[in-house]
């Protein structure tokens, strides 16, 4: 038996450019539904939002969204983070650059007291992000 644990984010009419975003800046595989295509229509514009978008990186992380329809309560993203880590800290710094170069620095990149090189930043969705990356090479 198997479980996995995947960020999920919402979005409001918005999930499409950011799911691509975080494709282009990620990479990986990227398989989008809408509304309308899960044969859940609700109507105008809406029928194309994303019902369900998933992400799939080539080391098996997942990352999905989804956009909430107008019917529905939606609050700003708060009280989380989506954290990067691992040991490919070249790969790691450079997300960190990319998620950030649109939005703002929480914490700004820097090398941490524990040794790894650490950042928060919120994108321009307004998704925290946190890196800490080990095996950094080229910090600039």
């Amino acid at each position: 038996m198997s479980y996995t644990l995947n960020p999920y984010l919402n979005f409001r009419g918005t999930a499409r450019e950011a799911m691509e975003f975080y494709r282009s800046v990620l990479g990986g595989e990227l398989s989008l539904m809408t509304f309308t295509e899960g044969g859940m229509p609700m109507g105008g514009e809406e029928d194309g939002w994303v019902m369900h978008g998933q992400l799939d990186l080539p080391n098996g992380m997942v990352l999905m969204g989804s956009d909430t329809p107008t019917s529905m309560p939606f609050e700003e993203v708060k009280g989380f983070a989506v954290a990067l880590t691992g040991d490919e800290g070249d790969t790691l710094l450079g997300w960190y650059r990319a998620l950030a170069a649109t939005g703002h620095e929480d914490v700004p990149l820097a090398k941490a007291p524990w040794g790894s090189w650490f950042g928060q930043c919120k994108d321009r969705w307004g998704t925290p992000w946190m890196v800490n990356a080990d095996g950094v090479t080229d910090p600039v």
